[in-house]
């Protein structure tokens, strides 16, 4: 059995309430998110430094390697992109931690980009549709057999941290975050689950609790004002 908590984008106050509920109604779990820990909410400093802290496990979404590689590969398209989505937060909660920014960089470097485990899929975007025609019948027996298109397509529309496709049904239930939803949202076609619930938008941070692909609880945190005003 697993948590997940969907993206965050520095909403420090309502991630700390919400994994409050989970630790207290589930302790010892083990806490995972679908990353996008940074932009938009007025806290990613603190939002980094309290996944950190309290060893929750994360993927990291296209906003974390944005920030990642406007300081590491400043030519690259996710440095590039970052001036257009929402940079302006995370440099401002980091202009007096500049040290541990450079701590926090090399987390995120360091992170898996997938987590294939016992109860779940865990990535950012989702494993695009379009990947079924390359792979053989059987991969879902095998879904390392993912990993070369997951790290060949980390720049590309369709890959891991950006697609907006319909997702690849892998056998378990695959739980992403990238495309906001008003509510978590199940897909049955593909048993994807979309947990991004627009917590820094003003709606709610969510988390589900999962054992082998079956959905326990959905647990919801109103965004706190102070994270997005």
């Amino acid at each position: 059995m697993v948590a997940v908590i969907g993206d965050i984008h520095g909403c420090f106050f309502t991630l700390e309430q919400l994994y409050n509920k989970i630790v207290k109604n589930y302790p010892g779990i083990p806490v995972y998110s679908v990353g996008d820990l940074v932009d938009r909410g007025n806290h990613s400093y603190e939002v980094v430094k309290f996944i950190i802290e309290n060893n929750i496990q994360f993927v990291p979404g296209n906003h974390d390697y944005m920030f990642l590689h406007f300081f590491k590969e400043p030519s690259s398209v996710f440095a590039r992109s970052w001036f257009f989505n929402g940079n302006e937060t995370t440099l401002e909660s980091y202009e007096k931690h500049q040290d541990e920014m450079f701590v926090h960089l090399e987390y995120i470097k360091n992170a898996q980009l997938y987590y294939n485990l016992k109860d779940c899929f865990i990535c950012h975007a989702g494993i695009s549709i379009q990947y079924e025609k390359f792979l053989p019948s059987d991969f879902r027996n095998n879904l390392d057999l993912l990993e070369p298109f997951i790290n060949n397509d980390l720049r590309t529309d369709r890959g891991i941290m950006w697609t907006r496709d319909p997702l690849l049904g892998l056998g378990k239930l695959q739980i992403v975050g990238h495309t906001k939803q008003q509510d978590i949202t199940l897909i049955e076609d593909s048993h994807a689950l979309y947990l991004d619930t627009g917590a820094c938008v003003g709606n709610k941070l969510s988390a589900v609790i999962v054992h082998e692909s079956s959905i326990i609880e959905a647990i919801d945190e109103k965004t706190h004002l102070n994270d997005i005003i």
